[in-house]
């Protein structure tokens, strides 16, 4: 009976640490996943137009709140919403990932 116990434990411990380690926020996977989001807010998320935040340098879980509240409508727009819906939880992360490893510029307002 310890045996299959140790095991049990062993096993959900192994399964644990397997789901721990594929949801881990992977930037690289997020610029692949990101292409999409380059014609408006730039390849690097510093955005060209002042139409389009830029979203370099954001805070992770701000940018993975955002396309969750895009995605399930709580934050209204129609692009966006497209978007992030088509999105998986992983999909998210990766790409707030990507965006929060990129070097935001600083834009000067006045002159």
């Amino acid at each position: 009976m310890r045996r299959v116990m140790n095991c049990s434990v062993g096993l959900a411990l192994m399964l644990g640490m397997g789901v721990a380690y594929a949801a881990a926020p992977d930037p690289v996977a997020g610029r692949e996943k990101a292409t999409a989001c380059f014609s408006c807010h730039g390849e690097t998320g510093n955005a060209e137009s002042p139409a389009f935040p830029r979203l370099a340098g954001q805070y992770q879980d701000y940018l993975v709140k955002a396309l969750e509240a895009y995605a399930d409508g709580s934050r209204q727009n129609a692009i966006m919403q497209g978007f992030a819906a088509a999105l998986s939880e992983q999909d998210r992360k990766d790409i707030a990932a990507y965006f929060a490893s990129q070097k935001g510029l600083v834009v000067k307002q006045y002159e």
